[in-house]
């Protein structure tokens, strides 16, 4: 899977679509056609976009899960519980579920960011907020970062 990246400006229209990056449908190739499941974020007021295969990786970790745990079981269902499958119709637009939009309050203007394997959706005023938050970067990057050994060969 390619490493998506990029950052968009996108409009969602009246009836809650929006045109999906010529960009990002370059660098997902033939995984573009196949689908997405789009979901909430567990962390962040936006939407989860996963290419379907990407998608079925996880959920294929997600069903080794003993559901006979009540912990396992309640995260299994409150992660899963807004997944949604999407596809582009032959404009290339994506109809974004209206839950999920509420959820995420989307607005007309929606931010669409390549984040590794998936694609993160924003209203761009709650991303700019994001953005501005007071987050010391270079501690975050050294307590998430640190422990990597980035002069590994065998990363290639």
């Amino acid at each position: 899977m390619t490493s998506l990246i990029g950052e968009y400006d996108c409009k969602v229209d009246a009836k809650g679509r929006f045109m999906f990056p010529i960009d990002l449908r370059k660098q997902l190739e033939a995984l573009f056609e196949k689908g997405f499941v789009i979901n909430r974020n567990l962390h962040q007021k936006c939407l989860v976009l996963y290419p379907l295969n990407e998608w079925e990786k996880l959920n294929k970790k997600l069903s080794k899960l003993n559901r006979l745990i009540k912990a396992n079981d309640v995260f299994v269902r409150k992660f899963t519980g807004g997944a949604t499958n999407v596809e582009a119709d032959n404009s290339g637009r994506l109809l974004l579920p209206k839950s999920l939009s509420d959820y995420a309050e989307l607005k007309s203007d929606l931010k669409v960011l390549g984040s590794n394997n998936v694609i993160e959706l924003w209203d761009k005023k709650l991303y700019e907020e994001f953005l501005n938050q007071d987050i010391n970067i270079e501690k975050l990057a050294e307590d998430v970062l640190g422990g990597l050994n980035f002069n590994d060969a065998g990363d290639e």
